[in-house]
């Protein structure tokens, strides 16, 4: 979905989590908006609060305080379900580490979310997203049959495959070899383009960060101005 306006907001959003050693401080009031449509590059050192920005985004973390707008939808005042259903149809989330299921099939892993979904042609959706991703001919490969930059292409696939109006992508050529990653940068570069979905980068690579159309800089849990990054 693409427009000009905000497709992602964060207004004063804190993240305080309880551990043996007291209370941890993640994100300590982020404001951010991200146009629908826009490329989105967030970057900073290990521990700056990066991925938890990203699961807050798409309503896997809920924040301490402050208020998560995501597609017009207040996060913070939907329940377990409705984060869910609003997950499965508006969010598409890669991982560095691929996250399919070991024991399903390449076209099963894709069609997986669109049938949560509620999808009646969910096995013919998969396909049609796998052909888009070049590996319409390893539909029936499982994970461990296929190598790491074919994995992560998969992993595209069924980001994408339901449509969503934010991707959130976490570090998504770091288990990669550099050949691997420039394919796999190419082709989610080229898969937002033309579905015009929103994208929110997580990287350590300015290679990569540099190819979207604004960059973030985290430290200490907070958004750096402009100036600072």
């Amino acid at each position: 979905m693409t427009g000009s306006g905000a497709m992602v907001e964060f207004d004063g959003v804190r993240l305080t989590l309880s551990g043996g050693g007291g209370a941890v401080n993640v994100l300590r009031g982020v404001d951010m908006r991200v146009r629908g449509g826009e490329s989105v590059s967030v970057t900073g050192p290990s521990g700056a609060g990066k991925t938890t920005l990203l699961m807050v985004a798409g309503g896997l973390e809920r924040p301490s305080a402050g208020t998560v707008r995501v597609s017009g939808q207040d996060l913070t005042a939907l329940d377990e379900d409705g984060l869910a259903r609003f997950r499965r149809r508006r969010v598409g989330i890669v991982f560095q580490s691929f996250q399919l299921i070991s024991t399903m099939t390449a076209l099963e892993n894709v069609a997986l979310p669109l049938e949560f979904a509620g999808f009646g042609d969910s096995r013919e959706l998969a396909a049609q997203a796998l052909d888009s991703v070049g590996l319409g001919g390893r539909s029936a490969h499982r994970p461990t049959q296929l190598s790491g930059g074919e994995q992560q292409r998969v992993a595209l696939a069924r980001a994408f495959v339901a449509s969503p109006d934010l991707i959130l992508a976490d570090e998504p050529t770091g288990n990669l070899d550099r050949e691997n990653g420039r394919r796999v940068m190419d082709l989610l570069f080229r898969l937002q383009e033309e579905t015009g979905t929103t994208l929110i980068l997580v990287t350590h690579d300015p290679e990569l960060a540099s190819r979207c159309s604004r960059t973030l800089t985290m430290a200490d849990g907070r958004i750096l101005p402009a100036g600072e990054n």
